[in-house]
C-alpha cells in the first residue's frame, strides 16, 4: 500500500466546508469522487484540517493510500484537473512513507484573513469590507499577548471533541498587502471557528470598544461567550501547512 500527499487550493464559497457531511457538497467529496473515478477504486482523503463552510484555502493538503503500481504523479495531477470543478485546483501529488499523516504530522498550519476598508468589486467575496478605520497598531499589540498563552477555549466553537484546547502560536500579527490588511496567525494547530473568533475581538479592539487588557482577560477566562462574533468566513484562507522533509520519499 503505498501513500500519497496530495496538494490543493480551492474556492470555498459553494461548499458546506473540507469535511464530508449529509447535507451539502464538500471539498473533500469532490476530491474523493475524482480520485476514484481516476483510479478506478474506492478512495478516501484525510485532509490536513478543516475549513468551515464559505472558507477558502490558498494551500490544502491531504492524503490517500492505493495499493496498486505506482502511480505517475504528474499524469494523476493533470486528470484531476481536468475532471474537478474549476474552483478545486491539485497543485502536485508526492509520495510518502507509509506512516506519515496529513494532520497530525503537520510541523505548523498559517491562515490569512484579509479585509478592505474600501468598497472594491473584485475583493468582495475574498475580503472583509469594513468601511471604517480600525486601529490596526491597538489590534497588533493585543495580538502580541496570544503568544503569552496556550489554552484557547475563549476562541473555540463549543462542544467540539478534542481532547485539548491547547495550541502553540508562533506568529500573529496584521499587516498591509496592498490595499488589504492582512491578519497572518501561524500554529502548530488551531481549533474549530479559532482563526474567525480571534479576528472578531481583534476588530473590537480596532473599534475601540475592548482594551489591550480586555482582550488578555477574555483569553484567561476561557469563555467563548466573553469573546467578540466570529469574523465572517469569506475572508479568510488557510495559507500554508508546513511538513518535515522526512516524510516525503521524493
Amino acid at each position: 500500500m503505498a501513500r500519497y500527499f496530495i496538494y490543493l487550493s480551492y474556492n470555498g464559497k459553494p461548499y458546506c466546508g473540507w469535511q464530508i457531511q449529509p447535507n451539502g457538497i464538500t471539498v473533500q467529496e469532490e476530491l474523493e469522487t475524482a480520485l476514484s473515478t481516476l483510479l478506478r477504486s474506492s478512495i478516501s482523503v484525510t485532509g490536513a484540517g478543516r475549513t468551515d463552510s464559505g472558507v477558502h484555502a490558498h494551500l490544502m493538503v491531504a492524503h490517500f493510500d492505493f495499493d496498486e503500481n505506482r502511480i505517475d504523479c504528474v499524469q494523476l495531477q493533470d486528470k484531476l484537473n481536468r475532471i474537478l470543478p474549476p474552483d478545486i485546483a491539485v497543485h502536485f501529488i508526492r509520495p510518502v512513507t507509509s506512516e506519515a499523516h496529513a494532520r497530525f504530522d503537520a510541523l505548523s498550519r498559517t491562515y490569512k484573513y484579509y479585509i478592505i476598508d474600501h468598497k472594491n468589486p473584485f475583493l468582495k467575496e475574498t475580503a472583509y469590507y469594513i468601511p471604517r478605520q480600525l486601529d490596526y497598531v491597538r489590534m497588533n499589540e493585543a495580538a502580541k499577548i496570544l503568544f503569552d498563552y496556550i489554552d484557547f477555549t475563549s476562541f473555540s466553537k463549543l462542544h467540539t471533541d478534542v481532547k485539548t484546547n491547547n495550541c502553540k502560536i508562533m506568529r500573529a500579527e496584521w499587516i498591509k498587502e496592498n490595499e488589504t490588511w492582512v491578519f497572518i496567525v501561524q500554529a502548530d494547530r488551531f481549533l474549530r471557528n479559532m482563526v474567525r473568533a480571534i479576528v472578531g475581538t481583534l476588530l473590537e479592539v480596532g473599534r475601540n470598544k475592548l482594551s489591550i487588557d480586555d482582550f488578555r482577560k477574555i483569553i484567561e477566562l476561557q469563555d467563548r461567550g466573553k469573546a467578540g462574533t466570529s469574523a465572517p468566513a469569506h475572508a479568510l484562507f488557510l495559507y500554508n501547512i508546513e511538513y518535515p522533509e522526512s516524510i516525503f520519499l521524493t
